[in-house]
């Protein structure tokens, strides 16, 4: 495993969750949520699945979703209850998670990517199918390029400036390989038709402004899953990677605090304090009422 590949895990208490990074990313580019639910007592996997993630070849989608599940069942068979959290794909890959685990405890997706379509997508992006069964397409690489999923400046030039070192940073490859992007959205697409399968609480935090997938992907969520509990969160100072942009903090306080609230649902907890807002929300939007 290089720096950027290495699996994260917090040891904590009887709640747990698994989080999951982009396509062909790396578990870094979640660890600042993973601090954050640390800190709350949980116990935090965020694991490298092969095939999927950075330095890999590519494998099946369904091979993505098989090696997530066993992860999630890891961690369900030694904790009360296990919640998800996913960005970018790696959401649609909690959701397919949780598709097939009734008893997920809550599920976060932050940026869900279910259809390709923001603001730096190529407009012949939807031609990639067709490239990929031609014999001289699969050598075809999408190339990452600024703003690279990031609104922050000084966050954005220390990517590019490991893009260009090393071919990767802690938010994944310089280039992502056509074997990879067509598996995507192949999983995008198994999610989309089975999102009434998705009972657990659901998060949606989406930044209005995202450069990879519109907002149209949360409004997808959020009309299609069948949870009782669902919430949805639009941000104005980011871009795709929430994880890490101008309002990591708000999307850190955001997924613990419905986390804290959802299980406390299902435990029969006392609930006093998960109706506490959280003060870096309230600051993100005293910004944009200011703006």
């Amino acid at each position: 495993m290089t720096m950027f590949d290495q699996n994260i895990f917090y040891k904590g208490g009887e709640h747990a969750v698994l989080l999951l990074p982009g396509l062909s990313s790396t578990p870094l580019e979640m660890r600042p949520v993973a601090k954050a639910l640390h800190r709350d007592g949980y116990t935090v996997s965020v694991p490298h699945i092969e095939g999927y993630g950075l330095g890999s070849p590519c494998t099946h989608w369904r091979e993505w979703i098989v090696a997530a599940r066993a992860k999630y069942r890891e961690l369900r068979d030694a904790h009360e209850t296990v919640s998800l959290c996913g960005l970018s794909m790696g959401a649609t890959l909690a959701l397919a998670v949780a598709e097939e685990e009734p008893d997920v405890a809550a599920i976060s997706v932050l940026a869900v990517t279910l259809v390709y379509d923001g603001w730096t997508i190529p407009l012949a992006y939807p031609l990639l199918d067709l490239l990929y069964h031609l014999p001289f397409g699969r050598r075809y690489r999408y190339y990452e390029k600024a703003p690279f999923g990031l609104k922050n400046e000084a966050l954005r030039a220390r990517v590019e400036k490991s893009m260009s070192l090393h071919d990767a940073s802690e938010i994944g490859s310089a280039s992502l390989p056509i074997a990879h992007l067509y598996n995507a959205r192949r999983l995008a697409s198994h999610v989309r038709n089975r999102l009434d399968r998705v009972s657990a609480d659901c998060l949606i935090v989406h930044a209005v402004d995202d450069d990879t997938a519109s907002p149209h992907n949360a409004r997808m969520v959020y009309n299609g899953v069948s949870s009782e509990v669902k919430q949805k969160c639009l941000l104005g100072e980011s871009y795709h990677i929430l994880t890490m942009d101008n309002e990591r903090e708000t999307v850190a306080d955001e997924t613990r605090r419905f986390f804290r609230d959802a299980i406390a649902r299902r435990t029969g907890a006392a609930t006093s304090e998960t109706r506490i807002i959280s003060k870096a929300l309230l600051r993100a939007k005293r910004r944009q009422s200011a703006a």
